[in-house]
């Protein structure tokens, strides 16, 4: 295939500017993340006094030494628990991604229990019920090490409590689905997610920490007046012994662990595909960092993003003088055969008619699409209107909505208006969706909305007979101010309209996982049965 010739001088001030400006913005990303690490890791002293682990802990020896670990919706609920961003705790009190154990490629949840007991944070649930629609849809065994307090009953929320019934409800489905869920219930896990537990098909509880139970030893006083031990009413040696809720007793959080790992080692599952051969591409991954103008406004050749991703830096574009400012052709990423949909300028009737063209054809062709958005819009205007760019867009929408194979989308810089919709974005269901620390998202730019509701506020106020320019002014500045609070990365990520944020430098890194889930996924047929496996 032909090879991308950059025409990117990282030496000029742009560069540098752009370079600086992202990692500004990847130091912020990093920063919230360590703060909600830190914020578990402060009750070290707690949980070494119980002889337990902590959270991340746990996970580090779950998950494969050296074997890749993609962490998602790592800013989920940023700014719900607390609007001043550098106070905020994010993570949904949930760490999830996807990671090895023991060969095997596992969706991984884990209850946060160092932050308020593993109680869900806000936006936890959506970050849970996210994870396990991945899993399903990429046929991912579901492991999930529970230590939980359950929802805050002080911020209770009628609906909350009803649609957190879909995560017991995925649980049963991957089970159906033929994949197996595995759970290590390190602490608690009561009232309704005691459901948590007792929805696995493999339960692995600890001595002396484990607590499983429909009501705790207030409840069932009050309730009924019973009076009973935690121990007593749902502890591990009880679950193992006699109920037959779990399976596995272990001595503490390390054998649990061990023994999680050996379930998993157990179980006849395909260890993926072998190894690729690829050369890498010409050009550094660094050098992504300064592509990006901080102004979505200013012009920006996306061939440059694809140098640096694909294979040998290789293209082979797709009708390149059709609809030109829709950038649409073929690369290889560490050895996987990709449709590459990208835009450097609004995407026009033409553009529009040839993307819908390319989408079907690498479906014929059962190639997967990854959409790099950096979109501010179908074009606009008389000419535009009378070429049919509705019907055109409808057709490139219908295509994206249709299409029969795996589709990723990477929010790059801007993502405006119906060009998110034609671009795959989060509405359209992609497999997985990831944004660099500058994308922006927004029905229109924020100036845009501004002046559009200020011709419309002045015609009314001309109306009326007297135009107030203080007010329209007034107006407009408020306007600019709430698009921009709400495009940004750190608003859009912590309401899971993505599936994280990246660095632009782990790019092809993590596209090359993606892929490779999503190709494992569609050649693998696990044994569905009618129903889920049922305890004894």
């Amino acid at each position: 295939m032909p090879v991308i010739e950059s025409r990117l001088h990282a030496a000029s001030e742009s560069f540098q500017a752009h370079r600086a400006g992202m990692l500004a913005l990847l130091g912020q990303v990093r920063a919230h993340e360590a703060r909600s690490a830190a914020a578990s890791n402060a009750s070290a002293e707690r949980f070494a006094r119980r002889g337990q682990l902590l959270p991340r802990e746990r996970l580090a020896l779950l998950l494969d030494t050296g074997a890749p670990f993609l962490p998602l919706a790592s800013l989920a609920g940023l700014g719900h628990d607390n609007e001043d961003l550098g106070k905020s705790v994010p993570g949904g009190g949930v760490i999830a991604g996807i990671g090895q154990v023991s060969g095997v490629r596992c969706m991984v949840s884990a209850s946060d229990s160092g932050i308020d007991a593993g109680a869900l944070q806000p936006m936890g649930l959506d970050k849970q019920l996210r994870v396990q629609e991945i899993a399903l849809e990429n046929r991912l065994p579901y492991v999930q090490l529970v230590e939980s307090a359950g929802a805050n009953l002080m911020q209770y929320r009628v609906q909350d409590f009803v649609r957190g019934g879909g995560i017991f409800r995925n649980l049963a489905r991957l089970s159906a689905a033929g994949l197996p869920v595995v759970t290590v219930t390190h602490g608690s896990s009561t009232a309704g997610g005691a459901y948590q537990t007792g929805l696995s098909d493999y339960i692995v509880m600890v001595r002396d920490r484990t607590r499983a139970f429909l009501a705790g030893p207030p409840l069932l006083k009050a309730a009924t007046g019973e009076i009973a031990t935690e121990e007593e009413l749902g502890g591990a040696v009880m679950h193992t012994h006699v109920s037959g809720l779990g399976d596995y007793l272990a001595e503490d959080d390390r054998d649990a662990i061990r023994i999680a790992r050996s379930i998993l080692g157990g179980i006849d599952w395909a260890r993926g595909e072998a190894t690729r051969q690829f050369a890498p591409p010409l050009y550094q991954a660094e050098e992504l960092l300064g592509i990006m103008p901080g102004d979505g406004r200013q012009p920006v050749d996306m061939r440059e993003v694809i140098a640096r991703i694909a294979d040998g830096s290789e293209f082979l574009e797709f009708s390149e003088h059709y609809g030109s400012a829709t950038v649409c052709g073929h690369i290889r990423l560490e050895g996987h055969a990709v449709g590459i949909v990208t835009n450097n300028g609004p995407i026009d009737s033409d553009g529009a008619t040839k993307a819908t063209h390319f989408i079907q054809a690498c479906c014929q062709s059962r190639t997967p699409i990854v959409y790099l958005q950096n979109i501010t819009g179908y074009m606009v205007g008389r000419a535009h209107e009378e070429a049919g760019i509705i019907k055109h867009g409808a057709k490139m929408i219908q295509a994206v909505t249709s299409a029969t194979v795996p589709q990723i989308t990477l929010h790059c810089g801007a993502s405006y208006g119906a060009g998110n919709y034609g671009m795959c974005g989060r509405g359209f269901a992609p497999r997985f969706c990831f944004s660099w620390p500058n994308a922006r998202t927004a029905v229109m730019g924020g100036e845009q909305a501004a002046k559009t509701m200020a011709i419309v506020m002045e015609a009314g106020m001309a109306r009326k007979g007297t135009v107030d320019r203080t007010k329209i002014d007034t107006m407009q500045q408020q306007i600019v101010e709430r698009f921009e609070r709400q495009m940004s990365v750190f608003t859009t990520s912590a309401l899971l309209l993505d599936d994280g944020v990246i660095d632009p430098r782990d790019t092809r890194a993590v596209l090359a996982e993606v892929l490779s889930v999503c190709r494992d996924a569609d050649a693998r047929v696990p044994q569905a049965m009618q129903f889920s496996v049922a305890r004894p």
